[in-house]
């Protein structure tokens, strides 16, 4: 197993409405010319975890972090205005906070932390991330 600093929280920057998952992400990814999705794991409007990126793959969600991190994405975080908000469902909400208890167990000295904490200017995962999981 490899060494993990970071549980990394972000959000698709989706709208409300949009239900979207691995899948999608998958597809977004290639086209930007990645060899497939960036995240590790994908939680979708209804709570569903879908799996992307095996965790002893290095992810492609945070620039200069990817080597030692786990990302975690959920579809949301755009307002009907375009502007960021924190959209998540109730069972988005339930599913993260399950998800990263069992990754806690499985990287007790990983801290939980939002895209935005490292990667300053970005306002994903349009919520405080070290409030909500007190990493």
């Amino acid at each position: 197993m490899k060494h993990i600093d970071y549980l990394v929280i972000h959000c698709a920057d989706t709208y409300a409405h949009m239900d979207i998952g691995r899948t999608e992400i998958d597809k977004w990814h290639k086209a930007r010319g990645w060899n497939g999705i960036g995240y590790h794991y994908v939680v979708r409007r209804d709570g569903t975890i879908e799996p992307g990126r095996e965790e002893d793959q290095m992810g492609a969600h945070v620039a200069g972090h990817n080597g030692y991190s786990i990302g975690i994405c959920y579809a949301g975080g755009k307002g009907a205005n375009g502007q960021p908000e924190d959209n998540r469902t109730y069972e988005q909400r339930n599913a993260l906070r399950l998800l990263v208890n069992e990754l806690r167990k499985k990287y007790p000295s990983a801290r939980v932390v939002g895209h935005r904490d490292l990667a300053p200017g970005k306002a994903c995962p349009c919520f405080d991330v070290s409030t909500e999981f007190l990493s």
